[in-house]
C-alpha cells in the first residue's frame, strides 16, 4: 500500500532548506561544482547567474574542458581547477569552506571529493536536485515534470512522451539524461508546460526533493554495478523516482517486483499506482487488446470500459514487445498530465526514434541488418534478440561487471552464430561456451576473444581500432547468413574500449554493412 509524505529529507544546512525557487536568496552561497561536462557546466553557469560563489573542478585537463573553463571564468566562476588532483579534496571557496557540492552524474559516490564532503557534513546535490529547486520562477510558467527511469528504454520513452505532449498542443521538451540539461530548458526563453525528464540511476542517487506530476520505472536489470556497488543499491536508486510523486506512479506489470517499488514509495496524498503491460490490462492499467493499445486507468469508468489510444503498428517500423511497453509507459505519463486519447496516437505516429535503437540499416537478399548499438547491457540486448527468429549476433565490449548467462540461455536456440567484438569479453565467452556450446563463436579480432591469428594473409587488427574490428565483424557475419536471417549488432556491453560511444559504434556498423553489401 502506498503511503503519503509531503516532507523532504531533513537538510543539515538551514540556508539550503530555503533554496526552493529561482527567486530565493542564492547570493553568496559557496558552491563546489564537480565536473565540467554538459551537466556540470549547466549547473555552474546557472549558479553563477543566481549569484552564488562557484568553484569548478574536473579531473580531465583536455582542450574541451579548458575551453569550458575559460567560458565559466568569463561569466564569473571564482576558480576552475582541472587535472588529476582536482577532485581529491574539498577546496575552500573564496577562502571559506563551501556550503554545498553539486556533482555531475557520472562521478562515483566513492570519489575522494564526494567522500570528503560527506565526512565533513557538506550536503551534496546532483544537477537534477538543483534544477528542481529553481523550477519555480517569478513571472514564468512553472513546468510540470514527468520523470522516467529504467535500465533500458528511457530515451525512447521520453521522446515518445515529448511527441505525445506536443501533439496535444503543449509546449514540451525531453530533457535530462537524454542530452539536454534540465537547467538549460528552465533558462530557455520558451516557457514549457511540461518537461519529459529522463533520469539515470546516477542522477537519482543525488536527487532529494524532486516531486514530479507522474513518474515511471520502465524496468530494472543488472547494470552499472561497478558504480553503485551492488544490484540492490542500483535498484534502490532507480526506485527514488517515485518519491514525492503527486498523480501517478507508473510501473511495469510484466516485471516481477516492480509493484513493490511503488508500494514502498513515499508519495503525495492521492497519488495512484498505474501499471502498463504488453498483455491484456487489468483495472488501473494500460495494455494491449487485439493489437490495440488501450487505457483502463485514466477513464471515468475504468471498471467496465477502456479508451483506445493507438495500435501496436503505431509504435514503430519494426514493432517489438519492449517498444510497445515504452509506448504504453509514455502514454500513461501523458494521460496523467491530462492528454486526450487521440493525441497519444498522433504523438506515437509522429515520433521518430533516435538512431542505433533497433534500426534497420539494410535489407538485401532476404537478410536484415539491424543496428541496436544502444543495447549496452544484457537486458537491452534481450529486448532486440527476442524480436527475431534466426540471428547472427554481433556482441561484446565493456561488460561493466554484468552476467550474460540469462541472456545466452534465453536466446541460444535463435543464435546461428556469434561474432565477438570488444576487448572485455571473458564473461560473454564463458556464457556462450557453457550455455550455447553448439553455436559457432567467431572472433572479430584474431588472437583475442579466444580467436586465432588469420591464416589467409589478412593483416592483424589492432584491438583498439574499433572501426577495423567492426569491418571484420561484418565480413564474418555476412559469410554466415542466408535468406531469412537477421544480423543483429546488439553488443550487450558498453563501447568505450573501441569506440567513442555507442553512436560511434553504431555508425561504424552501418558504414561497414554498406561497404560489405556494395551500398556505400
Amino acid at each position: 500500500m502506498m503511503h503519503a509524505s509531503n516532507e523532504n529529507p531533513v537538510l543539515d544546512n538551514p540556508r539550503l532548506t530555503e533554496l526552493t525557487s529561482w527567486d530565493a536568496d542564492w547570493s553568496g552561497l559557496r558552491v563546489v561544482v564537480a565536473g565540467i561536462g554538459v551537466s556540470g557546466f549547466a549547473a555552474a553557469d546557472t549558479l553563477i547567474e543566481l549569484g552564488a560563489l562557484v568553484t569548478v573542478l574536473d579531473s580531465g585537463d583536455n582542450e574541451r574542458n579548458q575551453q569550458a573553463a575559460d567560458t565559466l571564468k568569463i561569466v564569473g566562476a571564482r576558480d576552475v581547477v582541472l587535472g588529476p588532483d582536482a577532485m581529491t579534496r574539498v577546496p575552500d571557496v573564496v577562502g571559506v569552506r563551501p556550503d554545498l557540492v553539486v556533482t555531475s552524474p557520472g562521478i562515483r559516490p566513492t570519489n575522494p571529493l564526494l567522500t570528503a564532503a560527506r565526512e565533513e557534513g557538506i550536503q551534496i546535490w546532483g544537477d537534477v536536485e538543483l534544477a528542481w529547486r529553481v523550477s519555480e520562477r517569478r513571472g514564468r510558467r512553472t513546468p510540470q515534470w514527468l520523470c522516467v527511469t529504467g535500465t533500458n528504454g528511457k530515451t525512447t520513452t521520453v521522446g515518445m512522451t515529448e511527441s505525445i505532449l506536443r501533439s496535444a498542443g503543449l509546449k514540451a521538451i525531453a530533457v535530462g539524461n537524454v542530452g539536454t540539461p534540465i537547467l538549460d530548458a528552465l533558462r530557455d526563453p520558451v516557457e514549457y508546460d511540461v518537461l519529459a525528464v529522463e533520469l539515470s540511476s546516477f542522477q537519482l542517487h543525488w536527487a532529494h526533493s524532486v516531486s514530479p506530476l507522474a513518474s515511471a520505472v520502465l524496468n530494472v536489470a543488472e547494470d552499472h554495478v561497478d558504480w553503485h556497488g551492488s544490484f540492490e543499491n542500483y535498484r534502490a536508486d532507480k526506485s527514488r523516482v517515485y518519491e514525492n510523486t503527486r498523480v501517478a506512479c507508473i510501473y511495469n506489470v510484466d516485471q516481477p517486483g516492480a509493484e513493490e517499488l511503488v508500494e514502498a514509495a513515499d508519495v503525495v496524498e492521492g497519488c495512484r499506482a498505474v501499471g502498463f503491460t504488453t498483455g491484456t490490462p487489468g483495472l488501473s492499467m494500460l495494455g494491449v487488446v487485439d493489437e490495440l493499445l488501450v487505457d483502463r486507468a485514466f477513464v471515468a469508468d475504468r471498471a467496465t470500459s477502456a479508451a483506445e489510444i493507438g495500435s501496436v503498428a503505431d509504435t514503430g517500423d519494426l514493432p517489438t514487445r519492449h517498444g510497445v511497453a515504452n509506448a504504453l509507459a509514455a502514454a500513461a505519463l501523458a494521460r496523467a498530465a491530462g492528454v486526450e486519447p487521440g493525441a497519444v496516437r498522433d504523438g506515437l505516429l509522429a515520433y521518430r526514434p533516435g538512431e542505433h535503437r533497433i534500426q534497420l540499416v539494410a535489407e538485401t537478399e532476404g537478410v536484415r541488418w539491424i543496428d541496436d548499438s544502444k543495447a549496452t547491457n544484457p537486458h537491452a540486448a534481450q529486448a532486440s534478440l527476442s524480436a527475431f527468429d534466426t540471428v547472427v549476433w554481433i556482441a561484446g565490449g565493456l561488460s561493466k561487471g554484468v552476467d550474460y548467462d540469462e541472456l545466452v540461455a534465453a536466446n541460444a536456440q535463435r543464435l546461428k552464430a556469434v561474432v565477438v567484438i570488444g576487448t572485455d569479453d571473458a564473461a560473454l565467452l564463458g556464457s556462450l561456451s557453457r550455455l550455447a556450446p553448439e553455436v559457432p563463436v567467431l572472433a572479430a579480432t584474431p588472437g583475442l576473444a579466444g580467436g586465432t591469428a588469420t591464416s589467409n594473409g589478412e593483416p592483424a587488427i589492432d584491438p583498439s581500432d574499433g572501426h577495423a574490428v567492426m569491418r571484420r565483424a561484418v565480413q564474418l557475419a555476412a559469410a554466415r547468413t542466408e535468406p531469412g536471417d537477421t544480423v543483429l549488432m546488439a553488443p550487450a556491453a558498453a563501447s568505450m574500449d573501441q569506440f567513442t560511444d555507442y553512436a560511434d559504434r553504431g555508425t561504424s556498423f552501418a558504414r561497414s554493412v554498406h561497404e560489405e553489401l556494395g551500398l556505400a
